[in-house]
């Protein structure tokens, strides 16, 4: 693949340009009844070139990376000028001098045998199915693991590469006595070494049991707790009122709240390029990556900016720029928002009240108001003892929420695109019996 021929043309053509590359290699594994049931390998590189002229950008991508396939990427990206708007903010970066060295790419983990990492997940299912026999039945016992390789360079100098590992390891059990009840969890690491799966599958299964003999519970208002996974989907719903395009578009409660109190005092939420599932040493611009706290003792500190909303609104990008892939541009997104953590023991302290553990619907919430109203399961607590609820609806309002927690645990997990330990929070509106 000669880079240079996309250089040399669009060098010709556009005042400036700049270039993505991206290689995937991804394997897949899934296991039934402790056998291998099937197995994927599928390898995707494309390129994406955005170009401006005359204050015009356009946009194109190919996944041909032949010298046709890179000269076709030029000319259909010049193809499309006349029909863009002139805007004067487009631009591309200058040349940073350095990036944060992130360890992510397991070479051993790539080179291990591929029969152990089908015995990791067999061996999960195992402990899922062997840890009680109302157990009958799961689905979905895979392991993914993703390579990935990204290069971007521009004409104002800019260069940045890197590569990382992602694993990935998922299972559904189902349990049946009077009903039927089902469970899914999965864990993810950059590295092979560090995923214990087996521990996953008794916890699957201990979760799956848990909650069978789920009943509705009463109408009210509850104090209880969020786990981490519920946290982290009520953070991915908050996700969008820090970003730089809705304060630029109005679409979001936060703007003109800058120094103000608008959460409680005791939560602190960062935005980091270099932790969680989606850390990489730049964005998808070239940035190098950083944390960007937004929240600091409830207080919102500021929003999170790609290169474009950045020059909009006269600040400088805090490297949230996000790429999907190829086949679309960058926009302005959250690498890894996650709350900061602390040492208390949240969980285990509840003796009365809720514990939220599943969330259903959320994409239903609406993400600039922060209304929101939820299908919920989990247990209720009641002098110590606890006991299973399910079909209620959990309904409110995410920034009143987030004003209404009292205690931040110290169980801190990264799922997907957020971040969140165990949030006890006062005044969870539920719709019950």
């Amino acid at each position: 693949m000669d880079i240079g021929r996309i250089e040399k043309k669009a060098g010709l053509i556009f005042d400036s340009y700049e270039v993505f590359y991206k290689k995937t290699r991804v394997k897949k594994f899934e296991t039934r009844e402790g056998e291998l049931s099937s197995a994927e390998i599928k390898e995707e590189e494309g390129i994406a070139f955005r170009a401006i002229k005359d204050n015009r950008m356009t946009f194109s991508y190919t996944l041909d990376t032949s010298d046709y396939g890179m000269e076709t990427l030029v000319d259909n990206a010049a193809s499309l000028l006349p029909y863009m708007e002139r805007d004067e903010t487009f631009y591309f970066s200058e040349k940073w001098p350095q990036y944060p060295d992130i360890r992510q790419y397991d070479e051993a983990g790539l080179r291990e045998d591929d029969k152990k990492k089908i015995d990791m997940i067999a061996d999960m299912e195992k402990e899922i199915l062997s840890y009680d026999r109302r157990i009958v039945a799961t689905r979905n016992c895979e392991l993914n693991e993703a390579e990935v390789f990204i290069k971007i360079f521009n004409s104002k100098g800019l260069f940045a590469e890197g590569r990382k590992t992602v694993y990935t390891v998922s299972a559904l059990a189902v349990a049946k006595e009077r009903d039927e009840v089902s469970w899914y969890d999965w864990i993810w690491s950059n590295s092979l070494s560090t995923m214990d799966t087996e521990r996953l599958g008794r916890m699957i299964g201990e979760k799956t049991i848990t909650f069978l003999s789920s009943r509705q519970i009463e109408t009210g208002v509850y104090q209880g707790i969020l786990t981490p996974r519920t946290s982290c989907e009520i953070l991915e719903l908050l996700s969008g009122s820090f970003l730089g395009e809705n304060l630029y578009k109005d679409k979001t409660k936060l703007k003109g709240r800058q120094g103000q109190p608008c959460f409680s005092s005791c939560v602190n939420i960062v935005d980091s390029g270099i932790k969680g599932i989606g850390a990489f040493p730049f964005d998808g611009e070239g940035t190098p990556s950083k944390e960007n706290g937004v929240v600091r003792d409830g207080v919102f500190t500021g929003f999170l900016y790609d290169s474009y909303y950045g020059k909009k609104l006269g600040v400088a990008t805090t490297g949230n720029s996000v790429r999907g892939g190829v086949k679309e541009p960058p926009r302005c997104g959250i690498r890894g928002l996650y709350i900061k953590e602390t040492e208390e023991d949240v969980l285990g302290a509840i003796k009365e009240g809720l514990i939220i553990e599943d969330l259903m619907g959320t994409h239903m919430a609406n993400p600039v108001t922060g209304d929101f109203s939820l299908g919920a399961a989990g247990y209720i607590v009641k002098n110590g003892d606890k006991r299973p609820f399910k079909g209620v609806i959990f309904s409110g309002n995410i920034f009143d929420l987030m004003k209404n927690v009292k205690k931040v645990g110290s169980d801190f997990i990264f799922l997907g695109g957020c971040g969140s330990p165990s949030l006890l929070v006062e005044g969870l509106k539920i719709s019950g019996v």
